[in-house]
C-alpha cells in the first residue's frame, strides 16, 4: 500500500513524522512551517472588497481537485455584518483540528474562564492511620508526576504514616476511554492516548530525543525515569548528516510494553520530544501515586486497585489540586493543538450536563448543540464524533465555525477565547507560519491538518480594512498538504490587503 509521510504533533507540543496509509487519514495537525510567499505578494497592492471573490477564485482555480468551504465576513453584529466571500459555506466537510474550535467555545461558555478540574484524595476517616485511601481523578489532563508527589507530601504533613487500601477512583468519566472512531494506529501514540477519569502526563510516555554523530542512534531521555523499569526501547533511529530529510515514527506495540523507535535527525539539530499513550491508565497513575505515597514516608500495606464504583458515603477530602483555570486550559488546546485537552473538555462538559449519562463523550458532543445554537451556530451545520477532530468522519462547515467564531466575539468571554487561538509568527500551530508577511501579528486562527484535509479558521485585522472572521475547510486527496496550505495562506495574505474602495 501507498504510504503518505505526515508530521504530527505528539501531546508535549512536538511533532513526528508517521507513515499512514493513503486515503485513511493520519490525525493531528503537521508542523507547522514558514510561509513562502512570491515576492510579488508581499509588496501587492490593496485589494478591494469587491474584488476579493475574483483574487480567491483564482487561487482556487489553480487546484480543481480540492473541495473547498469558504466563508469570509466582518466581525460585526448581525445588522451590519458583511459577507466578503462564500464558496459552499453551508457544505459539510471533514474539518481536522478546526473542530477544537467547537469544543473550547463552548466548554468557555458553559463553564466559565476560571473553572477548575478538582483531584481529590480522600479516607474513610481523618485518623493517622487509614483504612482506604482514594484518589478522585475528575480528568485533569494537566495532572503530572510531580502534583502526585506534592499530594503525598501534603498527606504526610498532616501525619499520615499508614493506608491500608489505596483506590483509584476512576468513576467520573464513564464510557470508554478511547473513541471507538479513532484510527487504531494513532491510539498507539500520544495524540491519541486515551481519556479517562484517573490521568497522568497525559496519558502517555514522554521521551526526548536527541541527535549525536551521525551514523549512531538518537539519544533517548525519558520525561519520568520511573517509567524505565516498565517499558522497553526498540531504538531503531538513526543520526544523519545535514543534507538529509528528519522524520520520526514513535508508538508503542499493541501487546507488548515496547516503544518501537524508528526515523531519523540531522546531527546538530534540535532534540525532539515525542511521547507514545499508555493502554491502562488507571493503574498507571495509581502505581505512580503509591510510589509517591512510600517516598513520603506513608506505607500502603495491601494492593492498588482502580475501581469503576463510586466511593461509599462518609469519605471525607484530605488533600486535593485543582487545575490551572479554564482559559489556560484553552491555550493548550487550541494554540497547540492538544488532542487529550479537546476531549477532556467535552468529556467535562459532558459530565456537568448529565452526571448520570453513560457515555461521557456522547453526553458532550449532545451538551455542545445548545451551548453553540445559544450564539448562533445551527446544529445542521456540524457532525461531532469527539471534541479533538482526531476522527476521520467528523463534518462541519465554513459557516457553523464563522458562526461560532462571531458568536463568541460578540460575548463576554471574546477576549479569553480569542487569546486561545495561535497568533501567526508568533505562537503555538502558527509560530513558524506567515512569518515575515502582513498576517505576522494580526492574525489568531485554529489550525487543522490531517491526511486529505486542511483547515484555517479564525480572526484576521488586516492594514486597511475592519476585522474579519473567516473559515477555509479543504478536502482534497491527489494534493500534496504543502500546496494546499499555500494555497490556504495565499488567500489570508490576500484578506491582508483588503481596503474599502
Amino acid at each position: 500500500m501507498i504510504k503518505n509521510i505526515i508530521l504530527t504533533r505528539v501531546l508535549s507540543g512536538a511533532w513526528i513524522l508517521v507513515l499512514s496509509p493513503i486515503p485513511a487519514i493520519a490525525q493531528s495537525p503537521p508542523k507547522p512551517s514558514s510561509t513562502v510567499v512570491p515576492t510579488q505578494l508581499l509588496a501587492a497592492s490593496s485589494v478591494c472588497a469587491s474584488q476579493l471573490p475574483i483574487d480567491i477564485n483564482r487561487v482556487i482555480s489553480r487546484l480543481p481537485a480540492v473541495r473547498w468551504g469558504i466563508q469570509v465576513q466582518t466581525l460585526s453584529p448581525p445588522p451590519t455584518r458583511k459577507t466578503l466571500y462564500a464558496r459552499n459555506a453551508t457544505t459539510l466537510l471533514a474539518s481536522a483540528s478546526n473542530n477544537k474550535l467547537f469544543t473550547t467555545a463552548a466548554a468557555l461558555q458553559k463553564l466559565g474562564a476560571t473553572y477548575r478540574i478538582r483531584t481529590s484524595v480522600t479516607g474513610n476517616s481523618t485518623n493517622l492511620s487509614l483504612a482506604t485511601l482514594r484518589i478522585i481523578g475528575r480528568g485533569d489532563p494537566s495532572l503530572k508526576t510531580s502534583h502526585l508527589n506534592l499530594l503525598a507530601q501534603r498527606l504526610s504533613q498532616r501525619g499520615i504514616r499508614q493506608v491500608t487500601l489505596l483506590v483509584g477512583d476512576d468513576t467520573y468519566f464513564r464510557g470508554a476511554a478511547t473513541n471507538p472512531n479513532w484510527d487504531i494506529d494513532d491510539t498507539l501514540q500520544g495524540f491519541g492516548a486515551p481519556v479517562n477519569s484517573l490521568m497522568l502526563n497525559q496519558n502517555g510516555i514522554g521521551l526526548t530525543l536527541f541527535p549525536q554523530t551521525v551514523g549512531r542512534s538518537l539519544r533517548v531521555q525519558w520525561d519520568d525515569p520511573t517509567d524505565t523499569p516498565d517499558w522497553r526501547l526498540n531504538n531503531q533511529s538513526v543520526t544523519v548528516s545535514a543534507g538529509q530529510e528528519e522524520s520520526l515514527d514513535v508508538a508503542r506495540d499493541r501487546t507488548q510494553p515496547i516503544i518501537n523507535i524508528e526515523g531519523q535527525l540531522r546531527a546538530g539539530s534540535a532534540s525532539e520530544p515525542v511521547a507514545t499513550s499508555i493502554s491502562n491508565p488507571g493503574n498507571y497513575l495509581i502505581q505512580k501515586f503509591r510510589n509517591a505515597l512510600t517516598q513520603a514516608k506513608i506505607t500502603v500495606t495491601q494492593a492498588t486497585v482502580v475501581r469503576a464504583t463510586p466511593a461509599p458515603a462518609g469519605e471525607v477530602e484530605l488533600v486535593s489540586l485543582d487545575s490551572p483555570a479554564l482559559a489556560d486550559l484553552l491555550k493548550e488546546t487550541n494554540q497547540e493543538s492538544n488532542n487529550t485537552y479537546a476531549e477532556v473538555l467535552l468529556k467535562t462538559l459532558g459530565r456537568v450536563q448529565n452526571p448520570d449519562n453513560l457515555d461521557a463523550t456522547a453526553s458532550g458532543i449532545t451538551a455542545i448543540k445548545p451551548i453553540l445554537f445559544a450564539v448562533g451556530v445551527p446544529p445542521m451545520q456540524y457532525v461531532m464524533v469527539d471534541g479533538s477532530g482526531l476522527a476521520s468522519n467528523n463534518r462541519a462547515s465554513a459557516e457553523a465555525f464563522t458562526k461560532t467564531l462571531q458568536g463568541i466575539a460578540q460575548s463576554p468571554n471574546a477576549q479569553v477565547f480569542r487569546a486561545s487561538l495561535p497568533v501567526a509568527g508568533v505562537s503555538g500551530t502558527l509560530k513558524n507560519r506567515f512569518r515575515g508577511t502582513a498576517a505576522q501579528g494580526r492574525l489568531q486562527a485554529k489550525t487543522g491538518t490531517i491526511s486529505g484535509v486542511a483547515s484555517l479558521s479564525g480572526y484576521l485585522t488586516p492594514l486597511n480594512y475592519p476585522p474579519i472572521s473567516f473559515s477555509i475547510l479543504t478536502n482534497y486527496s491527489n494534493t500534496s498538504t504543502d500546496t494546499v496550505r499555500s494555497a490556504i495562506d495565499e488567500i489570508v495574505l490576500l484578506m491582508t490587503r483588503l481596503r474599502s474602495c
